[in-house]
């Protein structure tokens, strides 16, 4: 759980100023770090599994979430811990220097480190001492996040077609052509090359840093990928295995 004070504590831990919240699961994805994941969900077709604390491992408690095609997950910025909450921030598809309302953005710097995101539930799968582990796609979330909370996404009342993206939607065609030598392709695996594109076309870089000839590196699925980014073209230079790495 989030240790910050006055924020989220487990439930044994709780005063009246807490926000008293159990972690009932903890998602599994390709990011062992922040650097790389899509900045929101839904933008990459990428992996995930959703392995329940013992607590929630009830199979009750999920009895009908396989008719809904995309669920709501309620989490917590667990990689933040003791930073404090800023009234303004620089969101990074603006350039990383035009400050907004933190209750403009999507930051992760709030006064609760509360994310949310809408994940397609792909399958439940019953598994031998996890329970029933649910599989996922578009997670925009870094490997053993805590999840709060899983609600059904209902499209009659969650998909407003009429709704104004403020200045998000300024910047939403944004991205840049990737270029993977044939030499580094054998070390992606085959179902995982789309999605890794994906994630690079959205370039993984701080928005304030543009240096043509830096070297960028990333953890994906188990691999190094280090990589170049010149005008709208972003370039891998080289793919390790994190198991090859001393």
């Amino acid at each position: 759980m989030l240790s910050m004070s006055g924020q989220i504590r487990n439930k044994i831990d709780c005063n009246t100023d807490d926000i008293c919240m159990e972690t009932i699961a903890y998602i599994h994805t390709d990011f062992p770090t922040k650097f790389g994941i899509p900045r929101q969900s839904g933008l990459a077709d990428t992996r995930a599994e959703i392995i329940f604390e013992p607590k929630f491992r009830n199979p009750e408690a999920l009895r009908g979430i396989e008719e809904y095609s995309h669920i709501w997950l309620l989490w917590g910025f667990s990689k933040i811990e003791g930073r404090e909450w800023s009234p303004t921030v620089r969101p990074p598809r603006l350039g990383g220097n035009q400050r907004m309302g933190v209750f403009a953005t999507r930051s992760p710097f709030r006064p609760n480190s509360i994310g949310l995101s809408c994940v397609r539930l792909e399958a439940i799968e019953e598994r031998e001492g996890k329970g029933c582990v649910l599989h996922v796609r578009g997670a925009d979330m870094v490997d053993g996040t805590p999840i709060y909370d899983i609600k059904p996404y209902l499209p009659y009342v969650d998909c407003h077609i009429d709704a104004a993206g403020g200045f998000a939607e300024q910047v939403k065609g944004y991205g840049l052509e990737v270029e993977i030598p044939e030499k580094w392709m054998a070390y992606i695996p085959k179902e995982q090359r789309r999605i890794l594109i994906q994630v690079l076309s959205q370039d993984p870089r701080p928005s304030y840093q543009n240096e043509a000839e830096r070297v960028y590196g990333m953890e994906y699925a188990g691999l190094e990928i280090r990589f170049q980014v010149q005008g709208n073209k972003l370039k891998i230079c080289e793919i390790q295995k994190k198991s090859e790495i001393k």
